[in-house]
């Protein structure tokens, strides 16, 4: 292992997350050789890199081929393993609902959170770093419209101070904002179906201004028939 594969690795696992600005990093997705050399690397390890174009940072995260042998059979798979309840997987899929898919919808058409939506020239723009296309939710119209399933207010700030420290989201005053793994760690490509036209169905009819309570009493399974489980941090 050369000294920059060592190093990246050692401080991925170390810090969790690093930007995709970060030299090493800029040079694992642009060098098809180290990329190759890092992969191996880590898939010896029963490891992988995680990244996409969406989001600000990179992360590891367990090969699919090695959940079982960690996590166990799928009859009796875990939908996460940092000891999340129900209503804190609930509010981890609401909050990625409403943070990720517009942001990305945003970063798709090129506009800046601040952008005129009429803007003629914003696919001409380059695409927009993710903190520059994400919009946070209002704590306060999040506890109205989902208080009442995820828990009442004590339940709800437990849970969120839960998903701060693990670092899906982070606090600005009044606002929840994306952190850095929530658009790494959750599998985009097979939850998006599933949450637009399933479980938060309601909510993507809505007015764009406002929150619309959906029903969370169900245990929030994140898997569907024999789809491989969405990605969830390891």
């Amino acid at each position: 292992m050369n000294d920059d594969s060592q190093i990246l690795i050692a401080r991925l696992l170390t810090h969790q997350t690093l930007r995709r600005d970060d030299r090493l990093v800029k040079r694992v997705l642009s060098d098809e050789l180290f990329r190759a050399e890092i992969d191996a690397r880590l898939l010896a390890c029963g490891l992988k890199l995680l990244d996409n174009v969406y989001a600000d940072h990179v992360t590891l995260a367990l090969s699919r081929t090695i959940e079982p042998k960690i996590f166990g059979a799928r009859d009796v798979w875990q939908n996460n393993n940092f000891g999340l309840a129900r209503d804190g997987v609930a509010l981890l899929v609401v909050l990625w609902a409403q943070i990720i898919l517009p942001k990305r919808e945003r970063q798709e058409t090129h506009q800046h959170a601040d952008d005129d939506q009429n803007d003629m020239f914003g696919t001409d723009k380059p695409l927009p770093r993710a903190e520059d296309a994400s919009i946070g939710i209002a704590y306060k119209a999040l506890l109205a419209d989902f208080g009442d399933k995820l828990g009442k207010k004590t339940r709800m700030d437990m849970n969120l101070g839960t998903l701060a420290k693990l670092g899906f989201i982070e606090r600005r005053g009044d606002f929840i904002v994306e952190g850095p793994l929530l658009d790494l760690m959750m599998d985009t490509d097979v939850l998006k179906e599933r949450i637009i036209n399933g479980a938060l169905a309601d909510v993507f009819k809505r007015a764009p201004s406002r929150l619309v309570a959906v029903d969370l009493d169900a245990e929030p399974s994140l898997d569907a028939g024999d789809e491989p489980a969405p990605e969830l941090p390891h």
